[in-house]
């Protein structure tokens, strides 16, 4: 058993022979390794409201400033003409590949008949599908992007040919899911839901991560990264840029962005969690030094 200090803490003995330099403190480990980082959140609205309140129980000291906000599709006429063809039935599947998508289907009051199934591209859309009252028939198992909806398609739909597929999207999401499930001989509906626009960061933002204020940046979309690269342009060293995938990652390299993380799974609780497991680790550097 090892010996303990006065305090209750376990000692480590030092190697070698009895009689060298003795036992010595063990490293502690930090049971909140973000405690005073201060973290940028650059998306607003309940989302935003959520991570932040997320990094907050973990003693961090997260900053909401929206880089990007979403607007309402220039093609309206053609969004509402898919969402009526929806209602009627006409499609066996639709897919959902962001919690807005879920905001545009709740204000149209779309009701889902029982013969469309939905599939949705990760944990987060499928819980916003939930909560706004609808069903979810497939989520990917391993990887939340509309490439893992992709690759798992033929398993979660038993091989069924020629479905008709309702793909609703932002303006600017590449169409990886659209053109995989065509080439694979399915009928698919591609339609803008929404449009992603550009938010201004404050200058006192800008002015804060330019002298080096944040600890950490938290990317979470390609659209986020372009923004990022755009108003704030060079981060410094200091600054964990933390993105939640690979291909957001992909996306802030071709920004001209440093990524200094990524998330082990594409979810928030994840991206927060391996920021962590680097604040951890950067503090037991410091205490071995």
């Amino acid at each position: 058993m090892s010996p303990l200090d006065p305090e209750g803490r376990a000692l480590e003995e030092e190697p070698g022979a009895p009689g060298g330099a003795g036992p010595r403190l063990a490293t502690p480990r930090s049971t909140k390794p973000l405690k005073g980082w201060r973290v940028l959140v650059p998306r607003g609205g309940p989302w935003g409201d959520s991570v932040a309140a997320a990094l907050r129980s973990r003693g961090a000291v997260p900053v909401v400033a929206p880089s990007i906000n979403f607007a309402n599709t220039d093609d309206a006429s053609a969004l509402q003409a898919a969402l009526e063809r929806l209602q009627e039935g006409e499609f066996d599947w639709m897919s959902v590949t962001s919690a807005t998508t879920v905001d545009v289907l709740s204000a149209h009051g779309v009701r889902l008949p029982a013969r469309t199934k939905v599939a949705a591209v990760g944990e987060t859309t499928a819980a916003a599908l939930v909560a706004a009252g609808y069903r979810v028939d497939f989520t990917p198992r391993r990887d939340n992007s509309a490439a893992g909806l992709l690759a798992e398609w033929a398993d979660a739909t038993e091989g069924a040919p020629n479905l008709r597929i309702l793909a609703l999207r932002s303006d600017i999401a590449k169409p990886v899911l659209t053109d995989g499930l065509r080439a694979a001989g399915h009928d698919v509906s591609a339609v803008v839901a929404y449009r992603t626009v550009g938010v201004p960061i404050s200058p006192e933002i800008v002015s804060d991560v330019a002298a080096g204020r944040f600890d950490a940046i938290l990317v979470t979309s390609g659209s986020v990264a372009n923004q990022i690269s755009v108003q704030i342009g060079l981060v410094p060293s200091r600054t964990v840029l933390a993105c939640i995938g690979p291909r957001t990652a992909a996306d802030a390299e071709a920004a001209g962005l440093r990524v200094d993380l990524v998330a082990r799974e594409r979810t928030i609780g994840s991206l927060i969690a391996t920021l962590e497991e680097l604040a951890e680790h950067r503090r037991m550097q410091e205490w071995t030094r």
